[in-house]
């Protein structure tokens, strides 16, 4: 096997399907999530494996912006409530474990929006205020929650399980912190002077 031109060849084609996903997304749930981040009092922010890495960045980002921001598993996590927003990421569209939470979110008037992969998935359909659109491959894509694959402009990737979404994530969310930074007028010092200063 030729290494170098193995690895040369896997990172052109990661970096194509990211090319392909970026330019997928549909401009106006991007802004209609930005302006729901702008808007929101408190941010409840939660995720389940490899995008919860992703969406515990965000999380920092955010608070970097000076937008009061909780990791829900977190045990100084306050109440949601009205004004609120819950930022939930299910590449699948229906995690089984996050079912309980999402529905007591809904009863508190908080705004739920959802990030995924498959915007059919029964999570996404019954709870979601608004939703971030993944055109990505993801993992349990089909079956395993009762729900089909629909006939979307979805990106296939030569990457195991759900790769492509999870790292998509990482870096649409970076994407989206410095679009939120120009939006609300500030500058990377500004977010600089909120980082923690302790370490």
């Amino acid at each position: 096997m030729d290494f170098k031109k193995t690895y040369v060849d896997m990172y052109q084609t990661v970096i194509r399907e990211h090319e392909k996903v970026f330019e997928l997304l549909d401009m106006d749930q991007l802004k209609d999530f930005m302006d729901a981040i702008i808007k929101a009092n408190k941010i409840f922010i939660m995720a389940g494996g490899r995008e919860g890495i992703s969406l515990r960045s965000f999380a920092m980002r955010l608070s970097h912006l000076g937008k009061e921001t909780h990791w829900i598993w977190d045990d100084t996590t306050p109440a949601m409530g009205e004004g609120d927003l819950f930022i939930v990421s299910m590449g699948s569209g229906d995690v089984g474990m996050f079912r309980y939470i999402i529905e007591q979110a809904s009863k508190t008037g908080a705004k739920i929006a959802m990030i995924t992969g498959l915007p059919e998935g029964k999570l996404v359909e019954k709870y979601a205020d608004l939703q971030l659109f993944i055109h990505s491959a993801v993992y349990f894509s089909t079956g395993a929650y009762d729900v089909e694959r629909p006939q979307h402009d979805i990106v296939k990737t030569m990457q195991p399980m759900g790769n492509l979404y999870e790292q998509h994530l990482y870096m649409l969310l970076d994407i989206i912190v410095i679009l939120l930074k120009d939006e609300m007028g500030q500058t990377y010092e500004d977010m600089e002077k909120r980082h923690r200063n302790v370490e």
